[in-house]
């Protein structure tokens, strides 16, 4: 007989929704209302969501495509 392996358990959080304004992690700029705008790119590092604004994204989206984390930018 074939032992059948448990898949392992997720230690990873489950999203929470956004509370409060959404700040760009690399400038610091704030979002008006509180969910993240279409035009922002969302990345999760190290078990944290982060969020850049349009601008920031659009400086750094060579290291993006490259899936280099946000500390290399």
């Amino acid at each position: 007989m074939d032992e059948e392996t448990e898949p392992p358990e997720q230690t990873a959080q489950t999203e929470q929704p956004a509370t409060g304004s959404v700040v760009c992690a690399r400038c610091g700029t704030t979002a008006g209302g509180d969910t993240v705008p279409v035009t922002w790119l969302s990345s999760v590092e190290d078990g944290r969501r982060l969020h850049f604004c349009e601008s920031c994204a659009r400086l750094h989206i060579r290291a993006i495509e490259s899936r280099l984390d946000s500390l290399w930018w």
